[in-house]
């Protein structure tokens, strides 16, 4: 950078890097094509969460989750898939993906 500097002036420089930034973030599209989703437990196995909905969450385009849990104690996962979501937190049939969208 040093060098850059050395051969134009800093507010050149600053002026390019605005530009450069300005490109990259002009250059992504939001994903729009995602779904939402809240789970509901028709069963509390494991005596945390309660019944009812207790988490809602959103799968993006590529079929990652985000899921919010609405506990006291919230917290927030990520997974690769609302499969593997589900292999975790839905305790085989006691809890239910009911989509949104």
């Amino acid at each position: 950078m040093e060098l850059i500097n050395n051969f134009m002036s800093t507010s050149k420089l600053k002026q390019i890097q605005k530009e450069k930034k300005n490109n990259e973030i002009s250059d992504i599209e939001p994903d729009s094509n995602f779904k939402r989703f809240v789970l509901k437990r028709l069963q509390d196995v494991s005596g945390v969460s309660g019944t009812g909905i207790v988490a809602s969450g959103i799968q993006f385009s590529d079929g990652t989750c985000v899921l919010k849990w609405l506990t006291t104690t919230s917290s927030i996962g990520i997974y690769h898939s609302v499969i593997e979501m589900l292999s975790i937190h839905g305790h085989s049939d006691s809890t239910k993906i009911i989509w949104l969208d």
